[in-house]
């Protein structure tokens, strides 16, 4: 555990240095304002593109790696979901549970499967990204829905207009199709994608920190613990189980079980406050879900490392 833990530390610490700068007003908020948005425009996209184009998507074990997947976000969306509605929580409360339980930080996935296995596992966790990302934004849209009904629908139309410009689905889309079609690598495009996407992980974990709001942690803290109980607990629980029931290799099981340990994405305060969520509650979530992370992800990875024999 111990050598995990200082395997990950780095990537912990890049987060806080982004916040000390964000703090410090080095060298300006307009800056982190714009680098969130070039990670999410540009050097994201990038990375997906050239790692999903050159993936061999024929795998036999990408089929048990989605399941794997697919189930802990579920079970982690459905019981936060369930919780909340039970105990009765208002909608834009509701669905920042839902959120904070199922949703995750794809930045600190990526980062930490290359820290700890090298770029096989970064690969693998770009296709865990690439199959879990365009399921979740669709359900947690939809569950919005539910939870939060308007005339007109106008939650839908708004959320679906969002969905189909999102870069990040947009580049998994293309990368398949050129996967597909046996295109790639594309001269030079390929080449200049991927210098982008060298660029894409120590700037998006600055940009992770820089979006941290401590100030926001006098939310309520039942919510907040029932989105770290679904989100830090069950979800990894439940990969870690499925990974060995579907007798996973050692290194995709452990790839699956890294989303599942993550804190809640920031992405998810982004869409609260589109959709008329609790942003402040979801801002607190996130940070205090990124603070455990740091205790709780070595914990989970180091018994995922004996369980699965890696």
């Amino acid at each position: 555990m111990i050598a995990i833990a200082l395997s990950i530390a780095p990537i912990f610490l890049l987060i806080v240095t982004g916040y000390a700068l964000r703090r410090g007003g080095i060298p300006s908020e307009e800056f982190w304002l714009l680098n969130d948005r070039l990670v999410y425009f540009v050097l994201m996209p990038a990375l997906f593109f050239v790692r999903i184009s050159e993936a061999d998507l024929s795998d036999p074990d990408l089929i048990p790696f989605a399941a794997t997947l697919y189930g802990g976000f579920f079970a982690a969306v459905i019981a936060g979901t369930a919780a909340a509605v039970m105990l009765r929580y208002p909608g834009p409360q509701a669905t920042s549970i839902l959120q904070g339980a199922g949703r995750f930080n794809t930045f600190i996935a990526l980062a930490v499967a290359e820290a700890l296995y090298g770029h096989p596992a970064l690969q693998l966790a770009v296709l865990g990204a690439a199959v879990l990302v365009p399921v979740v934004n669709l359900t947690v849209v939809g569950l919005f829905a539910v939870l939060m009904p308007r005339p007109g629908g106008s939650v839908m139309l708004g959320a679906a207009r969002s969905l189909a410009t999102n870069p990040l689905i947009l580049s998994i889309l293309a990368a398949g199709i050129v996967n597909k079609l046996g295109l790639a690598p594309i001269p030079v495009l390929q080449d200049t994608l991927a210098v982008l996407g060298q660029a894409a992980l120590p700037i998006m974990l600055l940009c992770v920190g820089a979006s941290l709001k401590l100030r926001g942690l006098q939310a309520e803290l039942w919510p907040m613990g029932l989105a770290a109980m679904g989100k830090l607990v069950l979800f990894p629980a439940v990969i870690l189980g499925l990974a060995l029931v579907l007798d996973l290799p050692p290194l995709t099981a452990q790839v699956a079980l890294i989303y599942g340990a993550l804190p809640t994405g920031v992405a998810a305060y982004t869409l609260a406050r589109q959709l008329g969520g609790d942003a402040p509650l979801m801002a607190a979530m996130i940070t205090v879900q990124t603070l455990l992370a740091f205790a709780i992800m070595p914990l989970w990875l180091s018994l995922g490392a004996y369980a699965f024999g890696l």
